[in-house]
């Protein structure tokens, strides 16, 4: 044995093919697979072309990116969404707007990937125990952030509290339960005068009670994300709330309690942030 053999094993050529034929047949047909995923190309371009070209979403070039645009053909593509319509409302960390679910008007919140209140998110998520390790990637933050939202807005359903339902998340879009009169948006407790406030006082706080009850708090709670839907009282805004394990989470519930105390004191009730404290966590 040479000693370039002994040094690398080449292989024994007894064991080899002969000389294979140049004009031997390979196989380079269709195969099902093949034609699904070259139909599902088609018609992700297509959408992604027919979203783009439509006016009202000409200017959003910040939010429909094209990592978010795929998540939305995916929510079509699984039967979540069947048309997509304007906008409903706009912010710094996310768009809402409305669209076709499989049977009914939904409401499809947009996260933007690249969220100006990035530092505001983690100053949420970071001590939140269901969204440890996440580092400093800004997509990993927008899109746990995304779950989150999802995640609580299940739990204030499973604890009585009137939320938008969660119906799908995928990335950073999230649709949901589309909270509307008449084909309008709900109106804010801010935008409406409250007949009875005593009454919508005692269910907001009644509401905030479940929430701690279940372990979590909403965080930003306020007269902006309270909505009137059919004579009902509904939370908006949930993906900042945060469980009671987080480490700022009495700090958060202070100062809900406080801007709910303020707002219906303005209503000519007499109210006490420190009172609706002891009555959330069962103090009183």
């Amino acid at each position: 044995m040479s000693d370039i053999e002994g040094e690398f094993g080449l292989l024994d050529p007894e064991g080899a093919d002969g000389v294979g034929d140049e004009w031997e047949e390979i196989d380079v047909s269709d195969t099902e697979e093949d034609r699904v995923a070259r139909k599902r190309d088609r018609e992700f371009n297509q959408f992604r072309k027919r979203i783009k070209d439509a006016d009202q979403f000409k200017v959003e070039a910040s939010v429909f990116d094209e990592a978010t645009l795929l998540a939305l053909y995916q929510l079509v593509h699984h039967g979540h969404l069947q048309a997509f319509g304007g906008p409903i409302s706009t912010g710094k960390e996310a768009n809402v707007y409305e669209a076709m679910g499989a049977e009914e008007q939904v409401a499809v919140k947009v996260y933007r990937i690249n969220a100006s209140d990035f530092k505001d998110m983690r100053e949420y998520l970071i001590g939140d125990p269901r969204f440890e390790e996440l580092g400093g990637d800004k997509k990993r933050v927008v899109l746990a952030w995304t779950r989150k939202e999802y995640a609580n807005l299940e739990r204030a359903r499973k604890a009585g509290v009137r939320v938008p339902k969660p119906i799908a998340v995928e990335r950073n879009v999230l649709v949901m339960e589309y909270i509307a009169t008449d084909g309008e948006r709900a109106k804010r407790l801010n935008e409406v005068e409250i007949e009875n406030p005593e009454t919508a006082f005692s269910v907001v706080r009644e509401y905030m009670r479940r929430l701690n009850e279940s372990g979590l708090i909403h965080g930003d709670l306020s007269e902006y994300n309270i909505v009137f839907d059919e004579g009902q009282l509904v939370f908006l805004d949930m993906g900042q709330a945060v469980t009671v394990h987080h480490p700022n989470s009495e700090a958060f519930l202070r100062r809900d309690c406080e801007n709910v105390a303020n707002f219906f004191a303005r209503q000519g009730l007499e109210t006490d942030a420190d009172d609706l404290y002891a009555f959330v966590t069962g103090e009183s």
